[in-house]
Parts: structure tokens; sequence; C-alpha cells
């Protein structure tokens, strides 16, 4: 873990609600599936944000405007400096893959699935992603993974684009051989229970310090007490207690 200095390069609206920071600086030993902790001036407590991408020193960030903190990040813009927390979360392993892993991702869940559909793409192997919104205003980056060679399918609660209802209803389109998924808890208990592999599901959670001193995001797993920002986000499917 270290804190580093990024800088803005661009910072836009992508989808309703959603925007794309991209920031420069050290990004060595950022993981697909960590996540990062940003200090926004005037906040006490730090923003935890998936990883979405990293190319060389840049840092992609995708977030919803949903409160007062990410509301201080869509007014940012290039030029601006943000104090990062790095190297938090034990993020994805992709030796478990197989040939062809299924990426899951439901909204906010959706970025952490770009940099580890890249990173699987690079390996050889062959992903096919399933994307879930409410609706088609809501949509992001289908282009893009579709541009990575992978299988991408949609989903929208109402219908308004792709296969109407929710990820899981996309499952059966889809020969696979692992999972992969990040989402709201709802959503990632659907997966389990529909899934017929294995996988590694990433877990949404409030978090305080992000590092695993307060123990505020703590939850229970088969094999004890875990914190989700230290000992995950990322939880195997076997140990999982709902």
């Amino acid at each position: 873990m270290k804190d580093v200095l990024f800088t803005v390069k661009s910072n836009k609206q992508i989808a309703k609600i959603t925007y794309e920071m991209v920031l420069t600086g050290d990004t060595e030993g950022i993981k697909a599936g960590a996540f990062v902790n940003l200090k926004l001036d005037g906040f006490f407590l730090r923003r935890p944000i998936s990883v979405c991408e990293v190319d060389g020193n840049e840092l992609t960030l995708i977030y919803k405007v949903v409160g007062k903190g990410t509301e201080k990040m869509a007014e940012m813009t290039g030029g601006e400096q943000i104090w990062t927390l790095t190297g938090l979360g034990n993020g994805y392993d992709l030796s478990k893959s197989g040939d062809m892993p299924m990426l899951v991702g439901g909204g906010a869940g959706v970025p952490p699935m770009y940099e580890l559909c890249k990173q699987l793409v690079k390996e050889g192997k062959k992903p096919s992603v399933v994307l879930g919104f409410g609706a088609s205003d809501e949509i992001f980056y289908e282009d893009k993974f579709k541009a990575l060679g992978a299988d991408t399918y949609v989903t929208t609660v109402d219908g308004s684009y792709g296969i109407k209802g929710f990820v899981t209803d996309a499952f059966d389109k889809i020969d696979y051989t692992y999972i992969y998924t990040c989402g709201p808890e709802p959503m990632l208990k659907a997966v389990y229970n529909k899934s017929i592999t294995s996988g590694q599901y990433s877990f949404e959670e409030r978090m305080g310090c992000g590092f695993g001193a307060c123990m505020g995001c703590s939850c229970k797993t088969k094999y004890g007490n875990k914190r989700i920002c230290k000992d995950g986000p990322v939880l195997i499917k076997e140990e999982i207690i709902w």
C-alpha cells in the first residue's frame, strides 16, 4: 500500500450519472479487481473506487454520482491532483479461469471486469462478458469489451436494450469454465445460485479506512471473519455465506 499523488488527465460523463476519470501517476502494483482510495478536499473519509483499467502510467476509474463525495469528483478537471492509496484489495486470481471464463458485471460492478478482460485476453483466454444495467441510458463500455474480442451480452431490467431482465438471463446462452463477477449483493447471490462452476465474487461494502484497520467492512465466511477491504473484495464461491 502506498499513497500516490495522481494528476487528473480527463474526467467526463459517459452514461446516466456515470463518469470516467483518467489519472496519471505511479500505477505499479495495481491489479485487476483491486481498488484505490481517493482523498477528496473537504472530506474526512476517502472514497474507494474500483480499478477499471491500468495502461502504462494511466489509471482509469469509473464512478457514479450518488453523493457529495462523488459530486465533488465530477467537478474535477484536467490538471488537478488527488492523493490516492493504491495496492488495496486482493484482486482476481486469473490462474483459475480455464479457457472460457465468464465475466459478469452489474452497474458499478462493470468497471473491474474491463482490466480483467484485458488480462485474460492477453493470456490467450476467450472470455464472455455479461453487463447488466437498469436501462439503455445507463450502458457504458459495451463497445470497449467488444473491441477486446470478448463475446459481449447486455441485459437491461426494463428491456430497453439487449436482453430483457437480469444478468442471469444471459447465462443459458454461454458456455463457460469459470465465473468472475462484481456488483450489488442481490446480483451476486443470483449469480451464485445460477452458476454451474466455481468463481470469484467481488463484494461492494462501505469502507472506513480501506486497509483493514477499522474493521468496518468485516463479513462472515466459511473460513472465519474477513475484511472486505483487506482480505477481499474478492471472495471465492466456496467460502461465501449468504
